[in-house]
């Protein structure tokens, strides 16, 4: 019992003579999570939320969160990336768009008619990440990357039932390759984060949105327009927007090695697949506030489809000249992400 008991004793001061280690083993963290989502939205209820809850869980409580929508914590959609960049907050869900042209290379999955499923699609954002251009978002640490259901209209003026309609309308869009998108289409774009939406519409200053059917309820959309206009179950939508969840480097850097591992098991591209297909479950949702309301849901034909292909398929070759003018290789980026979201749909 001697021998035993001097054995723990001395484990205990080998322990306390090494404190960082001794913090490292037991070590608790709070980690700030900021977004400009709303509170009630689908995406902090059915993403974000769970997504925390999970961390926490799997850590034994010792990492804990404190969630902050809908830019609680100050500043604006535009400044999130940064806020996290600087470590004014922990991790932060945005969309890397907001900074139109700073991650240029993963434009490539915002060009027009790219795609239709969000998981698939997540999957091969991710990997298009890694494999094609991994220091996009070097300032940081990138938890998961994905993207949303298919974008569509929405027009508090009049219908939209073919490409011609958009001639001379105000139109908002998310990010600057949806504004391209927006504007080959003749529609006059104006580029604004997803919260500025409901004072744009009700002043008139847009006269429609293009967003995902998930977040409508979330900025009041189904209220405050009458006409959507989307694309054939099945073909490739419109556009879509993509996200980054990215934590403060030095913070991650910081953590335990197995508090590191809970944060890894629950980040890169299965958790970035899982963030596609929960955003796009919610679409239904969405469109249900439409169709609760009687507003006009149009469907495009084959034919008012292939127009649209046809007037944005300049939007691509402006965007392969600009990342040839950046020194990269355009076509080889955008055949690559052809390529991955091909193969992970299947």
């Amino acid at each position: 019992m001697m021998k035993r008991r001097s054995f723990v004793q001395g484990a205990a001061a080998t322990a306390l003579g090494v404190p960082h280690l001794a913090g490292l083993a037991q070590q608790s963290v709070t980690l700030k999570f900021h977004t400009f989502m709303q509170p009630m939205s689908n995406v902090w209820l059915t993403m974000h939320k769970p997504w925390m809850e999970k961390v926490e869980k799997e850590s034994g409580g010792r990492i804990r969160f404190e969630g902050y929508p809908a830019m609680q914590l100050g500043g604006t959609p535009v400044q999130l990336y940064d806020q996290a960049r600087e470590g004014v907050v922990d991790i932060v869900w945005t969309l890397p768009g907001n900074t139109a042209g700073r991650f240029p290379r993963i434009e490539a999955f915002e060009l027009p008619f790219m795609m239709n499923n969000a998981e698939a699609t997540s999957k091969a954002f991710w990997e298009y990440f890694q494999t094609q251009c991994p220091d996009e978002f070097k300032e940081t640490h990138p938890l998961a990357l994905h993207v949303h259901g298919p974008g569509m209209f929405h027009s508090a003026s009049k219908p939209i039932t073919k490409a011609a309609d958009l001639k001379g309308m105000k139109v908002r869009g998310p990010t600057r390759q949806v504004t391209n998108l927006l504007k080959a289409l003749g529609a006059i774009p104006v580029g604004m984060p997803l919260p500025q939406i409901p004072d744009a519409l009700s002043k008139g200053t847009i006269e429609a949105c293009a967003i995902p059917w998930d977040v409508v309820p979330s900025v009041k959309v189904h209220e405050l327009t009458k006409f959507h206009g989307e694309f054939p179950a099945g073909n490739p939508a419109l556009y879509t927007t993509t996200f980054v969840m990215a934590m403060n480097k030095a913070k991650y850097e910081g953590l335990a090695p197995d508090l590191k591992k809970v944060i890894d098991a629950n980040s890169g591209q299965a958790t970035s697949a899982w963030l596609g297909r929960t955003q796009q479950g919610n679409d239904a949702i969405g469109r249900k506030s439409a169709t609760d309301r009687n507003n006009q849901i149009h469907t495009f034909s084959a034919a008012e489809t292939q127009e649209f292909i046809r007037l944005s398929a300049q939007v691509d070759d402006e965007w392969v000249a600009d990342m040839d003018k950046r020194g990269f290789k355009g076509k080889a980026l955008l055949d690559s992400a052809k390529a991955l979201i091909a193969k992970h749909k299947a």
